[in-house]
């Protein structure tokens, strides 16, 4: 059996491993990939991403996957979908999201991970739709969203987001199985 949930002709999706914690955090920390967020995160916020990434696995099926690169079994990322409970027009729902370190950008990964994770959450997790938000400032991300089928569904301010930042306000898209 494959540690892999999801696996994509050059990526493997799967649970969080301790190891991945340090090259995580190290992304998280970086301020170009952090940039459409408001800020960079500690060590001890992103232990407890990975750790509530870990338990979304296991009450819900899915989550935020870590990202392996199956060339090098290099982790570059996060791709998937979460249960989202932010305040929002837009919320509760499920949403699929994606962050990878800089070293991982401009191959077409986040594209071809989100494309598999939408077939698994029309399939084995029998969602009937998905969202994705990101903010205004994020081209990249939206193009992403764009690529996988997702139409735009509004925009909203972000209540973890300072309401007159440049970040907000942030985007939504929605995709309908």
């Amino acid at each position: 059996m494959s540690q892999f949930i999801i696996q994509t002709q050059r990526l493997g999706l799967r649970n969080w491993i301790e190891s991945d914690i340090a090259p995580f955090v190290s992304m998280c920390q970086d301020p170009e990939v952090m940039r459409h967020f408001p800020g960079v995160v500690s060590e001890a916020e992103a232990t407890t991403y990975v750790r509530d990434y870990q338990d979304h696995l296991e009450q819900h099926g899915f989550t935020y996957f870590a990202v392996e690169e199956l060339s090098s079994g290099e982790f570059i990322g996060f791709v998937g979908i979460k249960h989202q409970t932010y305040e929002s027009p837009f919320t509760p729902c499920v949403d699929i999201g994606w962050r990878l370190k800089r070293s991982a950008w401009g191959k077409g990964y986040a594209t071809e991970a989100a494309k598999e994770c939408l077939e698994f959450a029309f399939g084995p997790a029998k969602l009937k739709e998905v969202y994705a938000m990101c903010a205004n400032t994020n081209a990249a991300s939206e193009a992403v969203m764009k690529k996988i089928g997702m139409e735009k569904a509004g925009s909203f301010v972000h209540p973890a987001i300072e309401a007159n930042s440049p970040l907000n306000p942030c985007l939504a898209y929605r995709i309908v199985r």
